[in-house]
């Protein structure tokens, strides 16, 4: 089961990323795309992180291949911050918690589904919040720490077309 993880990163995540430096992107802004991709996938808003990530990157002149892939890997990450971005933002607002068991999430929407949907985008919202103090922050960290891996990097050299051994 690991070598099955370790090669579906390394074919999704890793190959790509080093494709992209072999193909003459700087180290700064792939480390920008890759902190970015990162960030924006980690947010509480299921389903629209691809779309967020490609949407930064064109204004931002990011590398889309690298940030789609960052957004590919931090799909993990974004289920595993859900509930404590939920829970933060209960804190942060003083609001009442939300339940988040399947069981209670399916009693909210048996009960009333538009009651349910308004309790839970009141509570979305106090999460996205919460996750836009702590973005800025985080793609800070990650941006110095990737720039570092990135730019002591060694890089295979590719063959020129057409060349043979």
């Amino acid at each position: 089961m690991r070598a099955k993880v370790t090669s579906f990163l390394r074919r999704r995540v890793a190959d790509p990323v080093m494709q992209q430096l072999r193909q003459g992107v700087t180290p700064s802004r792939l480390a920008l795309s890759l902190a970015m991709g990162l960030v924006l996938s980690s947010m509480p808003l299921l389903g629209f992180t691809g779309a967020i990530c490609i949407a930064f990157a064109a204004p931002l002149r990011l590398n889309q291949p690298a940030i789609l892939a960052a957004n590919y890997a931090a799909t993990p990450l974004q289920v595993a911050l859900f509930v404590p971005f939920f829970r933060a933002g209960s804190w942060v607002f003083g609001a009442e918690p939300v339940p988040l068991t399947l069981a209670q999430i399916r009693a909210e929407f048996d009960a009333g589904f538009f009651s349910a949907m308004a309790k839970y985008w009141d509570a979305n919202l106090r999460a996205m919040a919460v996750f836009a103090l702590v973005a800025p922050i985080a793609t800070a960290l990650l941006y110095l720490v990737l720039f570092q891996v990135l730019s002591r990097m060694p890089l295979p050299r590719s063959e020129p077309a057409g060349t043979l051994r």
